[in-house]
């Protein structure tokens, strides 16, 4: 029996209780982005977000390979908090997840709840700490910026990934050695967060280079202009 290497949790994966456990951790921290998200959207910055949530759903369309037979695609919390903000992130995420389960069947209705507890609350709340920890390197540079996303991007991954194995500690398949399902997922999700740096530096960039007043993370700096005139 191979160990799963899927983040991107289907059906009977979990069992029934933590399923609901996760739906309710889901809920309620969707609650919490939602009420955030009004704070931070206004009429510049809504079209943003929606932006960022259409390029995340195609972009995750595309898969990447990591290892013989397993790919990754992006799962997008940092580039989504770094380009839109913590909360509006997250639900740009919930949003691209929902219409993956429910127009492409990628994820299971029953595993949705924890699919974006892992992928758009945790992996984006951890994504953007670790900007927000670089923010000062970020508004220097753009390789600073690179850096900064590059380094929230890897670690959303594997933090995600961590949420996973939790889960499935809980309510998978005992017949799965967690040690083995552990070494699996976080080092396949190790190679997968090296694609999402890549991708989310590449992006929030080419976004900073041309509208850095757009950047969430650059927000308050003392130079967001440094960047646009640098790629000049």
């Amino acid at each position: 029996m191979s160990t799963p290497v899927a983040m991107h949790m289907s059906d009977g994966l979990l069992n029934v209780p933590t399923s609901i456990l996760f739906g309710a951790v889901a809920i309620v921290g969707l609650a919490v982005a939602t009420v955030g998200a009004r704070r931070d959207l206004d009429d510049r910055t809504a079209p943003m977000a929606g932006l960022v949530a259409a390029f995340i759903f195609a972009v995750q369309m595309l898969n990447f390979p990591v290892l013989a037979g397993v790919s990754g695609h992006l799962l997008g919390g940092a580039l989504a908090a770094i380009l839109v903000g913590p909360f509006t992130g997250a639900l740009c995420v919930t949003i691209v997840l929902v219409l993956q389960c429910f127009l492409f069947a990628d994820g299971g209705l029953s595993a949705l709840g924890a699919n974006i507890t892992n992928m758009a609350l945790i992996g984006t709340a951890a994504g953007f700490l670790v900007a927000l920890a670089l923010k000062k390197l970020a508004a220097r540079t753009k390789f600073g910026l690179a850096f900064t996303a590059f380094a929230a991007a890897f670690v959303n991954t594997v933090i995600a990934s961590l949420g996973f194995v939790l889960e499935f500690a809980l309510g998978g398949d005992p017949a799965f050695a967690l040690g083995g399902v552990i070494a699996t997922i976080v080092g396949v999700h190790c190679l997968i967060g090296i694609g999402e740096g890549i991708i989310t530096a590449l992006t929030v960039t080419a976004v900073a280079s041309i509208r850095p007043d757009l950047v969430y993370l650059l927000r308050g700096t003392q130079r967001p202009l440094v960047l646009k005139e640098a790629a000049l």
